[in-house]
């Protein structure tokens, strides 16, 4: 496929476009995944608002998680659909600009909110007694505010680093997206500076809360071996085990891709790699947490229930 020169200051995102089969077939895959992602996540954050019994430091993370969701996908997929549907495949520059930042802090946020969840989890199951205490709405809220400042402080400092880089005309990004491991490759200078920076950064913001989760499902699991209960494993199984499958899935794609962005694997398999984090686990998040929790599909039985009943009171006057 011949791809369209760009004009001016534009990029071009080269992505899948020396396979125009597959582009077909994803572009079919894309769509359907963004418009779960977009219906399952709007539903997780209404159902979590509108539900009382819901309205716990659980859901609100898990609400913060989905609209992170919605976001990033949505930062990503739209451009992505275009280019995969027509020969044009550039971006502006200010678009690419705008994609890198939003993407990279809305990534970024995410790696820190799921270690906030693992310590909600930590406190709900080691200290039920005092679970209400010490996960207090102010406590929740400062977490929270600390997982979204962190995503914004990251990706002003790489993503102002990273596109203030001379590139010397190179303009063609050998992937689907404006992200910093594609981008830093386009500088016609030496970039072992900014690799060493970005291993740096992507230590402190996917490792140190990888390291953090581990630590807190550490005890989660020593609390565990003390119980005798069934019913008590059976509980915490339950609302660790949704959480514990997004961390593998999230944290398994995206250090495949910071961490080692020059390794041959990196390269050949990053695309696809980054289409899994970035298309695949934001629509399959709201799924984990519906399909594994009886307190969501609960809340979400009720709310269909209300309107149901609403529309027949409505009808009948």
């Amino acid at each position: 496929m011949t791809i369209n020169k760009s004009s001016g200051g534009d990029f071009i995102l080269v992505g899948f476009s020396d396979q125009p089969q597959l582009e077909k077939i994803l572009f079919v895959v894309v769509l359907i995944s963004y418009l779960l992602t977009l219906v399952g996540n709007t539903a997780i954050i209404l159902v979590s608002c509108l539900d009382s019994a819901l309205q716990t430091p659980m859901y609100y993370f898990l609400t913060n998680l989905s609209f992170v969701d919605i976001c990033f996908s949505t930062s990503i997929v739209p451009q992505l659909l275009w280019n995969l549907h027509g020969p044009a495949k550039t971006i502006t520059a200010t678009g690419c600009a705008i994609q890198l930042y939003v993407s990279l802090a809305l990534g970024s946020t995410e790696c820190v909110l799921l270690a906030v969840m693992a310590f909600d989890r930590y406190a709900a199951v080691c200290r039920p007694l005092h679970y209400a205490t010490v996960m207090h709405p102010r406590l929740c809220q400062s977490l929270a505010g600390v997982a979204w400042l962190s995503g914004l402080g990251n990706t002003l400092i790489q993503g102002t680093i990273t596109l203030r880089l001379p590139r010397c005309g190179n303009h063609k990004i050998y992937h689907f997206i404006c992200e910093v491991p594609a981008m830093i490759k386009l500088a016609c200078v030496d970039i072992h500076a900014n690799e060493v920076q970005l291993f740096m950064a992507s230590l402190v913001l996917l490792l140190l809360p990888l390291t953090l989760i581990l630590v807190s499902y550490g005890y989660i699991a020593q609390a565990l071996m003390r119980l005798r209960s069934a019913l008590t494993w059976g509980k915490a199984l339950g609302t660790c085990g949704s959480h514990l499958l997004v961390v593998v899935l999230f944290y398994g794609t995206s250090t495949a891709v910071y961490i080692h962005p020059n390794s041959s694997y990196a390269q050949s398999q990053g695309k696809f790699i980054t289409l899994l984090y970035t298309v695949v686990i934001p629509t399959l998040n709201p799924l984990i947490y519906t399909l594994r929790n009886k307190d969501v599909k609960g809340a979400l039985k009720r709310l269909v229930r209300k309107d149901s009943s609403t529309g027949k009171k409505i009808l009948s006057k």
